[in-house]
């Protein structure tokens, strides 16, 4: 990926997998911002941050990622991000949910290595980008 860095918001309760994954956008052009909950990523939003992308577990305490994005969209929250779920929860009815609330995209962790979630936001991101263009 060329040019300026892209704002990311990775949302997951799971220390280790919100610092492996800011480790690894970092090293891939991305400008990082992390927060353990959805709650936490309500009040960055609040406090201006406006990332190019939100990606966010959905199993987490206190308020789920779909909470979460019920509450971005109710509030107009970061209204040009992309918003994409990372969640080991794969069923229909999840990606479903998500796709209706305004995701762009869905990525089962289980299936995918961290360069390969890394490759599939960068696609998702680009595909977003060109749609924007030429509408």
């Amino acid at each position: 990926m060329e040019g300026e860095k892209k704002k990311i918001l990775i949302v997951d309760d799971d220390t280790f997998l919100l610092d492996m994954y800011a480790f690894k956008f970092s090293q891939n052009n991305f400008e990082v911002h992390t927060a353990p909950g959805g709650l936490q990523a309500i009040e960055k939003l609040k406090d201006n941050l406006n990332p190019d992308i939100i990606m966010m577990d959905i199993i987490m305490p206190e308020m789920d990622g779909f909470e979460m994005l019920e509450k971005i969209n109710k509030e107009n929250l970061s209204p040009s991000s992309i918003k994409i779920i990372l969640s080991n929860k794969s069923q229909q009815a999840d990606i479903e949910r998500g796709n209706s609330l305004g995701a762009s995209g869905y990525i089962v962790k289980a299936n995918s290595t961290p360069q390969e979630v890394i490759e599939q936001v960068v696609d998702i991101l680009s595909k977003k980008t060109v749609k924007t263009i030429t509408n």
